[in-house]
């Protein structure tokens, strides 16, 4: 049984539509909740949590999925922003926000994304070293090495500058203190490091920062130095370069789609009369009758006609 063009293009098209409408609600239709100057930030320091939107949405509500719950935030709307100060361990964890508009109070938007807060200087700081040294050769492989007499269950190294984080488990090590290895790679640029001790019951709440470790390179360092968690430039570029290909594509097969089948419906209706007209002509031909408006109509039908009649 084949399905009319009507219903396979409504079919497509909805299935286009419903995607959209998901990608849009899913992905893109919530606001964007980051933290300033830091998302790491010192006991008793202070943090702005921001929400951003791109529509309507100015008031927002923020709160906590985890942790010890925040009684600052019960019942509370805000503007854009929310201070948080002076900054306490209850504050560790994971928040969102979300907004609505002021014209409309049962419009909400969807859930932003998850920010983290981790406050720093609850424990003893650990230490941090470079094997073979904070001074290396361009190309050379670095290690550097977080442990502390304090039993540790993960270790978290920061780059200056950035936000994002490596972390390892810490294991113990011979000397009796409890140690984990990031290896870096081959070294192209120098960079300033510090680590943080933390334990699987509070992961949010951090050690004091090591003393700053920096590392340098000799040599011709390039512009940059990749961390092994992080998506090179390239990745990134294929990334993006995949989705804008995979988006073009839908939007080509949806475009084209429909007036290739609403053609093809059209041709069978046009071929239909035509094919009923040369059965009945065929069946006309067949018969001693019919031959004489067989011949005005298809003229080598006449002569098969003929000849059959000569031959009796």
């Amino acid at each position: 049984m084949s399905m009319s063009p009507t219903v396979i293009i409504l079919a497509c098209l909805g299935f286009f539509l419903d995607q959209s409408v998901w990608a849009h609600v899913g992905g893109q239709d919530k606001p964007f909740c980051s933290a300033w100057p830091s998302a790491v930030v010192p006991q008793g320091g202070h943090v702005t949590l921001r929400c951003h939107y791109r529509r309507g949405f100015n008031i927002f509500t923020l709160y906590k999925k985890d942790g010890v719950p925040v009684p600052e935030l019960y019942n509370r709307i805000f503007w854009n922003s929310f201070l948080i100060s002076p900054v306490t361990p209850a504050h560790a964890g994971t928040y969102r926000c979300r907004g609505f508009h002021p014209h409309s109070p049962t419009e909400w938007s969807a859930p932003s994304n998850p920010l983290v807060i981790m406050v720093t200087g609850l424990y003893e700081k650990p230490s941090l070293t470079a094997r073979p040294g904070p001074t290396v050769r361009t190309g050379e492989n670095v290690t550097l090495s977080c442990s502390s007499q304090s039993s540790f269950d993960i270790y978290h190294l920061s780059r200056e500058g950035e936000a994002h984080e490596l972390r390892l488990p810490a294991v113990p090590s011979i000397n009796g203190t409890f140690q984990a290895d990031f290896p870096l790679g081959p070294a192209t640029h120098g960079e300033t490091y510090r680590c943080f001790g933390s334990f699987h019951g509070s992961p949010y709440e951090w050690s004091d920062a090591s003393d700053p470790l920096p590392v340098s390179v000799t040599g011709n360092p390039s512009s940059s130095w990749p961390s092994p968690t992080e998506p090179s430039f390239k990745t990134g570029i294929a990334r993006h370069l995949h989705a804008v290909i995979r988006y073009s594509v839908a939007i080509i097969l949806f475009t084209i789609l429909p007036f290739f089948l609403l053609h093809r419906w059209c041709s069978k209706k046009k071929s239909k009369p035509h094919e009923a007209e040369a059965r009945e002509l065929r069946a006309l031909c067949g018969s001693r009758m019919g031959a004489r408006r067989c011949c005005c109509n298809e003229p080598r039908a006449c002569g098969t006609q003929n000849s059959e009649q000569g031959g009796l």
